[in-house]
């Protein structure tokens, strides 16, 4: 019988094997791993075009008020390091507003009706112990028929499926998952069962 935390494990950890897509996407963070992941997944030629997503999120705006940041955006600052990388301007998309979560998929989707791109199939590069939040809030705004291949990365806090539970602030990460997938989807649930 499965205990609490193999539950929550299963629900939260997950991942899939990277198939050829369409686009990478990218909620908006100031982790370098998720570009990183995203950059090694466009140069294995698995989708033609990368939508990194973010504006100026909490950490980006601490950073800049204290002067340890100039970036203009989560956008911008993924963007350098996916030029650093060799990924051709071209390749990377723009979405430099979203301020969280919906945001990132919904002004994504935006950017994506704005171009002549045509997506069917959808990387998802996200934080590991976020990739459930991630995927449902894709899922929720983006046409159901898309599909989404979740490929999440261990960002620099390294919480992952087999340690999360032993730290009191990977603990505090995780179930942060947990309370805001309840309050980001609970409005959400009868208006997608009549879908």
């Amino acid at each position: 019988m499965p205990t609490l935390l193999d539950c929550i494990t299963d629900f939260i950890f997950f991942e899939d094997e990277p198939v050829l897509a369409d686009i990478i996407l990218i909620p908006g963070a100031l982790r370098p791993q998720l570009i990183d992941k995203a950059v090694e997944l466009y140069k294995q030629g698995l989708a033609p075009y990368i939508l990194p997503s973010g504006g100026v999120g909490p950490k980006l705006a601490k950073e800049r008020e204290t002067g340890v940041s100039d970036w203009n955006s989560e956008w911008e600052y993924m963007r350098a390091i996916a030029l650093e990388q060799g990924v051709p301007e071209a390749a990377i998309l723009k979405e430099d507003k979203a301020l969280h979560t919906f945001d990132n998929a919904t002004l994504s989707l935006q950017t994506i009706g704005q171009s002549d791109i045509k997506v069917k199939k959808a990387i998802l590069v996200c934080k590991r112990h976020g990739a459930r939040r991630a995927l449902l809030t894709y899922q929720t705004v983006f046409p159901r028929d898309i599909e989404f291949i979740v490929c999440p990365v261990l960002d620099d806090r390294n919480v992952s499926a087999d340690n999360w539970f032993l730290d009191e602030a990977k603990v505090a990460l995780v179930m942060g998952e947990v309370e805001k997938i309840g309050k980001y989807f609970s409005k959400h649930v009868i208006d997608l069962a009549k879908k």
